[in-house]
């Protein structure tokens, strides 16, 4: 983990910081290439340098997934019920999607799903 970041998150003083921890994990254990970085004032994870998930942690009262393809929209078609099979998160376009979190208790309802989600994301954008 990118000390970083965790300095931010320890400004932050974020109330579901230990879900963020958890998710932290998660995100990086999807690829064995995936790097932390700051982005938008929160964490960012890149696969093979390209931007793949972001967290909007601020305000610090919920925080959002948020998975693209990068800073550029993508036309490319991108197989979301394959990438998302339980339709946890709301897909604004489509190379980007959104889960909000909003209490411990959320989180814990889908944990068990979002490293799948997120491994199955990164290979279905490493084309872009």
């Amino acid at each position: 983990m990118n000390k970083e970041v965790t300095v931010l998150l320890d400004e932050i003083n974020h109330p579901l910081r230990a879900q963020i921890e958890e998710l932290r994990a998660i995100i990086l254990s999807a690829a064995p290439s995936m790097e932390e970085n700051i982005k938008w004032n929160g964490p960012n994870y890149q696969h093979l340098d390209r931007d793949r998930v972001t967290l909007k942690v601020q305000p610090a009262k919920d925080f959002h997934l948020i998975l693209h393809a990068g800073t550029r929209i993508r036309s490319e078609p991108i197989d979301h019920q394959t990438v998302d099979p339980g339709r946890l998160f709301t897909w604004k376009s489509n190379d980007r999607g959104i889960l909000q979190i909003k209490n411990a208790a959320g989180f814990d309802e889908c944990k068990a799903q979002l490293g799948g989600i997120i491994g199955r994301w990164i290979k279905a954008t490493e084309v872009f």
